[in-house]
């Protein structure tokens, strides 16, 4: 007969020291400190900007804070120069959104059909107006448009304006395009499909996020561009240029009110994206 014998309980694992335990923190805890110090320098100054359109004083700060008041907004609504100012900058978004989506996305498409050497050299000379500067473009457009009958005006702005954005909506389009899976687009094509039923059937739907995406990004770049339109407006007035004058000769948290404005769009639009965007994915996964 055989008894059983009980077996000791396996050790717990010992713990390491609390010296060792802290060096592994260390890296953790830096990260965190990053993240917020990152996200605190990216957005205090829009939270600063945001609560002087409630400060009482005349002049655009939070200290000293004078009192809370919602005026500045009722004045933001009766400055007829700012709305005309705005929305000189909408319809020259509108223009750089029109020549710089259907350019970008062409010299993308050129761009990922090359072979590496030519493409190496193509993507320098299409990035190059990234790299040169606003006050160069305003004046060089200004010098090769002038001899040819068109002055400054909203013609010239988006000109000089879509010469630079092209390239952003080109980057964001080409990255677009090195997840494309080329043999749909031979398959179409085998199919008796003609190049351009495959662009408009195959290619531009896939293309659809990054072309929303980059006409998103001219229309931002085309409405906070200060350098190269200053040379090239004529006798017009874009916002940005509205509020480098007001600067000079007296700015009022009107301006603040308006920014106010804009950022909760711009955030609601986000979010109303992102929550349509989820939706469109759960249906897609329950038909799946």
């Amino acid at each position: 007969m055989t008894t059983a014998v009980a077996l000791p309980p396996p050790a717990a694992p010992a713990r390491p020291p609390l010296s060792a335990r802290a060096v592994e923190a260390i890296p953790k805890v830096l990260f965190w400190i990053y993240f917020l110090a990152f996200f605190v320098y990216l957005f205090a100054p829009l939270v600063v900007m945001s609560a002087a359109a409630f400060n009482t004083s005349r002049f655009p700060t939070v200290t000293p804070w004078l009192g809370t008041t919602t005026d500045w907004f009722a004045e933001m609504a009766d400055d007829t120069a700012m709305w005309r100012a705005l929305g000189t900058s909408a319809l020259v978004a509108l223009g750089v959104v029109a020549i710089a989506v259907p350019v970008g996305t062409a010299a993308a498409l050129v761009l990922t059909s090359l072979h590496a050497r030519a493409r190496s050299f193509l993507y320098a000379l299409m990035v190059s107006p990234l790299l040169t500067p606003g006050v160069v473009i305003g004046i060089a457009t200004l010098i090769l448009w002038r001899p040819l009958g068109v002055g400054g005006g909203l013609l010239l702005i988006v000109l000089a304006q879509a010469s630079f954005i092209s390239a952003y909506v080109m980057l964001m389009v080409a990255a677009r395009l090195q997840r494309f899976d080329r043999t749909l687009e031979e398959a179409a094509l085998g199919l008796g499909a003609s190049k351009p039923m495959v662009f408009r059937r195959v290619i531009l739907p896939f293309l659809k996020p990054a072309l929303l995406a980059a006409a998103l990004i001219a229309t931002l770049q085309s409405i906070e561009n200060y350098n190269t339109t200053l040379f090239v407006r004529g006798f017009e007035t874009p916002l940005t240029v509205y509020i480098a004058t007001k600067v000079r000769t007296g700015l009022t948290p009107a301006v603040n009110a308006l920014a106010l404005v804009m950022i909760a769009i711009t955030v609601l639009g986000a979010v109303g994206w992102e929550i349509a965007r989820r939706l469109e994915a759960r249906r897609a996964g329950k038909a799946g």
